[in-house]
């Protein structure tokens, strides 16, 4: 069998489809089909019994004040649950293991936790950048220093 150095960049083909093809329509076959009855196959039961699952097991520890969060923390977990699970074919690449896409998800969540805790709450989370019983002459320091730490 006679290799060149660039068939390793080849992509693989099964049957005569290159998996990547695959790869890049697996993830849509995951999500719900629109449709007009509710339950209409063993699949789509399965997708709502899984979106389900994955939004009781969010909300759980949370109060009924943060079940507005469950949209958009459901659709990211399964976001990242399909990306990841695409890193599992072979010759295929996970986006999650780049800094750029994981600041890109976390950076607007983080500020939205950040500034709805400021708005909601404003003298418990200025009171988390200050320790109790602090000298002082230390609080301006330190007033900095947890500021950078957040």
């Amino acid at each position: 069998m006679n290799l060149s150095f660039f068939d390793q960049f080849t992509s693989p083909c099964l049957l005569g489809i290159p998996l990547i093809l695959l790869s890049t329509l697996f993830p849509a076959l995951l999500l719900p089909a629109p449709d007009n009855r509710w339950v209409t196959n063993r699949l789509s039961t399965l997708q709502l019994w899984f979106s389900h699952l994955i939004t009781k097991q969010l909300m759980a520890p949370l109060n009924k004040g943060g079940h507005k969060w469950a949209l958009i923390l459901t659709s990211l977990m399964m976001f990242l649950l399909m990306i990841n699970l695409l890193g599992l074919l072979p010759y295929t690449f996970t986006p999650t293991t780049q800094l750029s896409m994981n600041m890109a998800l976390a950076f607007p969540l983080w500020l939205a936790t950040l500034l709805t805790g400021l708005r909601n709450q404003p003298s418990i989370s200025l009171g988390h950048l200050l320790p109790e019983g602090t000298p002082t002459p230390l609080i301006p320091a330190l007033i900095l220093i947890e500021t950078t730490s957040l």
